[in-house]
């Protein structure tokens, strides 16, 4: 048996993933030539007198490859969202999570089986009970509306929001229904800290005019016995604009430390704390405006851990959202060392 499958596996830290089969580490063994790991199945496989490593080719007398109990159980508390469904939890209850979505397969494959044996030659029958659970587990297909409404879960600090059927949530907001709505939870990183937004989107202010309030929720997660409070990092917003033309709309604020938005949390969700008065309403509500096309708007909220200049924020911001986040970073960082060489030569 291979590695473990995730959505989420690409983001988490490549010391959990096997150096041969590049899944989640399954009962994991170390090299100790080397130090990486694999699978103990993916160990196996190879059954040679001395195994290379798929990494960086070091080779490891087979007598020497460890089992890495103490790593296996580090890894039980690694964040896990399912393959095949919107489940989020912790390693060590994704297995059992995935025993459960088998056992469910197997009652439907039986009760479709016993269906089609009245209605299908015996020969149908029995290929599909004989149908092997692993490979179509792996086969069944996500449904797109829940991917829609999941959104996939961030680990480095920014989230892009998207918020479709607006025009429902702006009546619902407009008649009190429902004042304010939620982002999907994000976090700093696979072990940091949890967070989300809040956007009302119709806030009364002075002269009648009408806002979208944006603001910033921490919440209680699971590493915040370890993590640095108060929070005191910079959070960024950002309204795309869909148009060619970019004009995004970007505002930012720093925590204020004595708040209480911004200590350890000691209930479930902090209290809200942003910009009120983010954008007007008269600018959203007008017609063929560049920030809600199809009845859907995008909404970036990035947390500065890295001190980004102001200057440099809208250049960061219109970076491709489609780029991994280290190419990002490093686009950044060669932008900052552009300019300072600049301004250098200049004086």
């Amino acid at each position: 048996m291979v590695g473990i499958d995730a959505q989420n596996k690409n983001i988490l830290d490549r010391k959990f993933i096997c150096s041969d089969c590049s899944l989640i580490l399954r009962d994991p063994v170390q090299l100790t030539a080397c130090g990486h790991r694999l699978c103990h199945s993916c160990s196996l496989n190879q059954n040679q007198t001395l195994m290379a490593c798929s990494q960086c080719h070091m080779q490891t007398p087979s007598d020497q490859i460890l089992v890495d109990r103490g790593f296996k159980n580090d890894m039980r508390t690694l964040p896990i969202i399912c393959s095949y469904c919107d489940w989020a939890g912790t390693l060590q209850n994704y297995e059992k999570h995935l025993e459960q979505l088998h056992q469910h397969s197997i009652a439907n494959e039986a009760q479709q089986t016993k269906l089609s044996t009245e209605e299908k030659i015996a020969s149908v029958v029995v290929e599909g009970v004989n149908k092997n659970l692993d490979i179509l587990i792996q086969n069944l297909p996500l449904p797109e509306e829940n991917i829609n409404n999941t959104q996939c879960v961030s680990y480095d600090g920014t989230l892009i929001w998207k918020i479709t059927s607006f025009n429902e949530k702006m009546m619902d907001a407009k008649s009190k229904r429902q004042p304010s709505i939620y982002s999907p939870p994000f976090y700093s990183s696979p072990t940091g800290y949890k967070m989300r937004a809040e956007l009302y989107l119709h806030e009364d202010g002075n002269a009648g005019r009408t806002y979208m309030s944006l603001c910033f929720v921490l919440m209680r997660g699971s590493y915040d016995a370890i993590l640095k409070f108060p929070f005191n990092y910079k959070v960024t917003f950002c309204l795309y604009d869909q148009t060619p033309q970019q004009r995004h709309i970007i505002d930012s604020f720093r925590p204020y430390m004595e708040s209480n938005s911004f200590q350890r949390s000691r209930s479930e969700v902090d209290i809200a704390s942003g910009i009120l008065k983010f954008v007007s309403l008269g600018m959203i509500q007008q017609e063929g405006n560049p920030y809600v096309r199809d009845d859907t708007m995008f909404i970036k909220i990035m947390v500065d851990f890295g001190d980004i200049p102001t200057t440099l924020l809208s250049y960061a911001l219109n970076l491709n959202p489609g780029l991994p986040m280290h190419i990002q970073q490093s686009m950044i960082e060669e932008e900052q060392n552009k300019r300072l060489f600049n301004k250098e030569n200049t004086l």
